[in-house]
């Protein structure tokens, strides 16, 4: 993707901002919309509309093409990315649809995940050296950008590894986490196998849904969707330096009224020395899954979010 941030930063000049929808809502945005060209940026980015080429700076196109993120649809062009904005800050991420095993995803879930990263280290206090920072499956790279953005804010510096299974979510992380000015250091490879040591901070938003086609970005493994969620917690806690904190955002499909997630994570919580809390930060998403009969026996997809902490060292 050679020249794709200069792309980025271009569209960011321009005080671009587009809120990443479900799959859902953007189909049926698209479906009112018809067979009209986009004509605006938040069409041709957001929208991801085919488009006509004057409705594009001449620079900006020409940036399109020398980065590969561009293809002709008979006489109308279409980006082969999409932007999103949170916040201050502007994410590449995968066309839609994302039918693609390596699609990479930007939807509320991002929006939600990064609320929680901010909630939860909003009152951290400042500290030195540096923290060492993992964000699991990093997808876009949004929520290892969302607490660098929140550890600056209280005055903590970090290092920041970003993981992920696939390769073009670790390129689109590059991209996107050098026009937001954050360095970070790029992990390829399965979760907490990628890499090496002990981490301060650990952040994970694994996907969460049992996803027929099993595409990377959704699928969450077996027992509804929950089993990948349970291992990057698993294999996270045992990771965590002294005084260590892992923030974890996931989905949950609750049966008969009760969170199967969390009563697989009690006992791993129930570790000397870990603090912890637990909380639903939606109680119901992705309600279309349920007309899938796999689905057919639960009551709502929960958005959870999990707070765990070790103790630090004695002095």
């Amino acid at each position: 993707m050679l020249n794709a941030a200069d792309v980025l930063r271009q569209v960011a000049a321009t005080g671009y901002r587009f809120t990443a929808v479900t799959p859902l809502t953007h189909q049926r945005v698209l479906a009112r919309r018809g067979r009209e060209p986009g004509a605006t940026l938040r069409d041709i980015f957001g929208w991801n509309l085919p488009f006509e080429a004057r409705s594009l700076p001449p620079e900006l196109l020409a940036g399109m093409e020398r980065a590969g993120i561009v293809r002709c649809e008979g006489s109308l062009l279409r980006s082969t990315v999409r932007i999103a904005s949170l916040g201050d800050d502007l994410f590449f991420h995968s066309a839609y649809p994302t039918v693609e095993e390596n699609a990479v995803f930007f939807g509320p879930d991002t929006s939600r995940f990064a609320r929680f990263i901010r909630h939860a280290l909003a009152s951290r206090e400042a500290q030195w050296p540096p923290l060492r920072v993992l964000d699991v499956g990093c997808g876009s790279g949004a929520g290892g950008v969302a607490v660098a953005r929140a550890l600056a804010a209280t005055g903590t510096p970090a290092t920041v590894v970003m993981n992920d299974i696939n390769p073009l979510a670790l390129q689109y992380t590059a991209i996107n986490a050098e026009v937001a000015g954050v360095d970070v250091t790029l992990a390829q490879g399965d979760a907490l196998s990628a890499v090496d040591g002990e981490f301060d901070l650990i952040v994970s938003n694994p996907p969460y849904l049992d996803d027929a086609a099993q595409r990377a970005y959704r699928h969450g493994g077996a027992r509804l969707g929950r089993a990948l969620s349970v291992r990057i917690a698993a294999e996270s806690l045992k990771r965590l330096a002294p005084g260590g904190q892992l923030l974890l955002y996931t989905g949950v499909a609750m049966v008969d009224g009760e969170d199967p997630f969390l009563a697989e994570m009690q006992p791993l919580l129930a570790a000397p020395g870990l603090e912890w809390s637990y909380a639903e930060i939606d109680p119901d998403v992705f309600g279309e899954e349920l007309e899938r009969p796999v689905y057919a026996h639960i009551d709502r997809i929960a958005a959870v979010g999990l707070v765990a902490t070790r103790a630090a060292e004695a002095a």
